[in-house]
């Protein structure tokens, strides 16, 4: 089905887990009796905006919220409706999985309406899913299995994230500092970019099963408990791997620190054994009269020997001060 009109897909589930998909026209004959109906939309298509605020007779308040630009996941209940704004994360070519993808959806107890801007996997699942007659039924097991499809998507790339910090806290004592401070600085504002939209959600989703539609029924508010509690450990895996990179970059830190320090301490004490001696060196090069030894031939190899003898004494003396 062309998406040029807006329209990405549409079907009129079947109530046993597939669904017929259907265009334009019929979706505008389209009438409760038939089964519930579920449009997918693109909500910067002309038809699709035209058809949302003219002819789906939906409140215009939650027109404007599906057609806003930018919107946080949230839950609103208006009579027996729902309007719920999700987000999963980006797996389209080329993109950032931490620049979340949003999807609004308004359900009903006889039509559901989602759109969006961009490719979101879970919903083409949802798709799959009908295809296949493993859909969902209707729309309490549409959200059910929406947010399911979400989290699916979701728990692979915290997973990833986890194990690149396991991999950090492994090579912060061998990695060259400049490539590891640059990942753990990626993982960091990673992690920071799917929490932020990952703990709102997390409290729709908890939200949902104090609901009073019609269409929500026990079982559907039971999984979407449960559903609420793995987005709640995610969020808890992503301040984990958040933590546990700042901690592995604070010892990082902590490494080029000693670095330094002992470099620093190497040298401090390289100058200190070789003040005296470039003393007596600059003494004996400067060129004026009354210089002793310079018409003795063994004069050089007695101040050679001397500055080496200085240097040991030196070095004794540090020793002997705990200094070194």
């Amino acid at each position: 089905m062309t998406e040029s009109n807006g329209l990405i897909c549409a079907f009129i589930l079947d109530g046993t887990g597939g669904g017929r998909q259907v265009d334009w026209q019929e979706i505008r004959a389209w009438t409760a009796e038939q089964g519930v109906l579920w449009l997918h939309l693109d909500r910067t298509g002309k038809d699709a905006r035209r058809w949302l605020r003219k002819e789906s007779g939906i409140d215009p308040v939650v027109c404007h919220t599906l057609l806003q630009k930018e919107v946080r996941p949230r839950v609103l209940a208006l009579d027996d409706a729902l309007l719920v704004v999700l987000r999963g994360v980006n797996l389209n070519p080329g993109a950032d999985p931490e620049d979340m993808v949003d999807v609004r959806a308004w359900l009903e107890s006889n039509r559901i309406v989602t759109l969006r801007k961009r490719r979101l996997m879970a919903v083409k699942d949802l798709q799959e899913a009908l295809g296949a007659g493993t859909g969902p039924k209707g729309p309490g097991e549409f959200l059910q299995q929406l947010n399911e499809k979400l989290l699916d998507r979701i728990g692979p790339v915290i997973d990833d994230l986890d194990d690149q910090v396991d991999q950090m806290e492994d090579e912060v004592l061998t990695a060259q500092s400049a490539d590891l401070r640059t990942k753990l600085g990626a993982i960091r504002r990673e992690a920071i970019s799917l929490r932020r939209y990952l703990s709102p959600q997390r409290d729709v989703i908890a939200r949902l099963p104090l609901e009073q539609a019609s269409w929500l029924s026990k079982s559907h508010k039971a999984y979407l408990r449960e559903i609420a509690d793995r987005t709640l450990r995610y969020a808890e895996d992503l301040d984990s791997a958040r933590e546990r990179a700042a901690v592995t970059q604070d010892e990082l830190n902590n490494r080029l620190s000693e670095q330094i320090n002992r470099t620093m301490y190497v040298l401090t004490v390289v100058a200190a054994v070789l003040l005296p001696p470039s003393l007596v060196t600059g003494l004996f090069g400067i060129n004026v009269g009354g210089m002793p030894g310079t018409e003795n031939t063994w004069s050089f190899a007695i101040v050679a020997v001397g500055l080496v003898v200085l240097g040991l004494v030196e070095v004794i003396l540090l020793r002997r001060l705990k200094w070194i």
